[in-house]
Parts: structure tokens; C-alpha cells; sequence
């Protein structure tokens, strides 16, 4: 009975959060509902024992991917009304994208009622021991069975990470560079200087 009061509020929470989302007009709150949403799709995938994967939701995508959308809406100079303006001019083709996204899951839907798909018959070779959590199972499988595929993985990221930072990086035509040898020397009298001004002259810089 509680698992079942649990998966409705989570799953409520999640689809109201989701709406408030698109519908929200601020961006910064949509960003905030996005997390809520995480959050209760945390709670969903623990409820299904897959704490391994609720715990990716809570700190990839909320801890990383959320606050990284927050903080770049939050820096953006957003202009509403030009925002609100482009809404109503694609409205049309959203609303063409959301009919097929719909086409797409009601087909899904009559496909999956008429009888599974038969992909193969499993051999057991994946199948989790006994006695094991599904995060040990994972990293069981990560590391033995995918351990190419993993640092395979890792050396895309670690390439677009490299390419992010050559392609954003620029360096000003009047810049000189960083002189260390050159801020490490400086001494303290060339870098203050007390003043005595006098009253009512203020101070001359």
C-alpha cells in the first residue's frame, strides 16, 4: 500500500513539474521545475530498485546538467518579449512535432499490445549473481564485459571537453600573455600607496 501512495505522488509530482516546465514563462523557473522533476524521477527509479540509476539523477543530471542550464539562463541577457514573440511564430511547427511525438507513442502503444518483440533468447551471461546489489551488478558489467566500450566513452568526453575549451578560448590581440617572474617580484611599494588627504579634497587617482 505504500509502495503504491509513494509511485502516485512521485510519478503526480514528476508529470506536474514536467508541464510546468514548457509552460512556465521565467526560464530560470523552468530550470527549477526541471530539477523537481529529477528529483521525483530519482524517487520512481527507487522504487523499482534501481538505486544506481537514482543516483545518477540526482548528481549528473541535477548536481552538473541542471545547475549548468541555471546558471547559464541566469548570465543570459533574456529579452521576454522577443522570446514570447518566437513562441507564437513556432508554435505551428510544434505543434506539428507534438502530433507526431504522439503518432509515435500511440503506434508504440498498439505495437507493444499486439505482442512483444522477440530480440533473442538470453543466455544467462549477464544475469546478476545472487546476493548482489544493482550498483555492484553494474559496475560488475561496466568493468569486465564494456570495459573497451567505457574508456571509449571517456576518451569522447575527455576529446569534446578539449575541443570545448580550444574553441571558446581567445586571447586579445592587445593582450601580452601572464608575466609570473614578473607579478612574483613585485614588492608591496609598488603596489600601494598611502594617502593623506585632506579635508573636504578627496582623494586624487
Amino acid at each position: 500500500m505504500i509502495q503504491e501512495i509513494a509511485f502516485y505522488l512521485f510519478a503526480g509530482l514528476m508529470l506536474v513539474a514536467g508541464a510546468l516546465v514548457i509552460l512556465s514563462r521565467n526560464p530560470v523557473h523552468s530550470v527549477l521545475w526541471l530539477i523537481v522533476a529529477f528529483f521525483n524521477a530519482a524517487g520512481l527509479m527507487v522504487l523499482v530498485g534501481a538505486e544506481f540509476i537514482a543516483m545518477l539523477l540526482v548528481i549528473v543530471y541535477v548536481g552538473a546538467v541542471a545547475v549548468l542550464f541555471l546558471f547559464v539562463v541566469m548570465m543570459l541577457d533574456i529579452d521576454f518579449a522577443e522570446l514570447r514573440a518566437g513562441f507564437v511564430r513556432n508554435f505551428p511547427l510544434g505543434l506539428a512535432l507534438a502530433a507526431v511525438l504522439f503518432v509515435e507513442l500511440f503506434v508504440g502503444l498498439v505495437v507493444r499490445s499486439a505482442g512483444g518483440l522477440t530480440l533473442g533468447t538470453p543466455d544467462g551471461s549477464a544475469a546478476p549473481s545472487l546476493g548482489t546489489t544493482n550498483t555492484e551488478a553494474i559496475g560488475a558489467l561496466l568493468y569486465t564485459r564494456y570495459i573497451f566500450l567505457f574508456e571509449a566513452a571517456g576518451i569522447i568526453l575527455l576529446v569534446a571537453m578539449i575541443g570545448a575549451i580550444v574553441l571558446t578560448h581567445r586571447q586579445r590581440p592587445d593582450s601580452r600573455g601572464q608575466n609570473v617572474s614578473r607579478q612574483v617580484a613585485r614588492r608591496p611599494q609598488d603596489a600601494t600607496r598611502n594617502v593623506k588627504p585632506e579635508v573636504g579634497k578627496g582623494v586624487q587617482l
